[in-house]
């Protein structure tokens, strides 16, 4: 993939950990099925550790979508399916509205596109409340040592 930053081409796990490296948070576009497989926690958690912060897809490997929830990594697919076609490899993101995250209730993600155009798209999620209190902590594992100090 292409380093949003310096433009070079890489592998998707460099230039995560080069975003890692500068504090820089990333997210990842997907299509369908996202995260089939069987590496289990793994495939979560490597994202988190290298600053993730949301995956958007078309659709989830239903395991893959609540362990990526556990890590405290967002898991939002696109309303519209076809919105993913809006997305480019220049493109810069931003998902808005996260500070009135809740159950049930649609995020929306502005598409900033190299050429000074842009669009915005909703995203849905399966989060319930406890869901989102991981996410809120940084991981579910996070929220229990939150606890466990009070």
């Amino acid at each position: 993939g292409k380093n949003q930053f310096t433009d070079e081409i890489d592998k998707f796990s460099a230039n995560a950990r080069k975003y890692k490296e500068q504090g820089i948070g990333w997210v990842a576009i997907g299509d369908e099925n996202y995260g089939e497989g069987s590496s289990r926690e793994h495939a979560a958690m490597e994202p988190r550790f290298l600053g993730a912060k949301a995956v958007i897809v078309k659709s989830f490997a239903r395991i893959h979508e609540t362990n990526l929830k556990k890590q405290g990594v967002l898991a939002l697919t696109f309303k519209n399916p076809d919105d993913y076609e809006l997305i480019r490899e220049d493109d810069r993101v931003s998902i808005v509205d996260l500070k009135k995250f809740a159950p049930g209730k649609s995020l929306q993600l502005i598409i900033k596109h190299s050429d000074g155009t842009q669009d915005k798209c909703e995203l849905e999620h399966s989060f319930n409340k406890a869901q989102i209190e991981w996410f809120k902590a940084g991981s579910a594992l996070n929220l229990i040592a939150q606890q466990q100090g009070q």
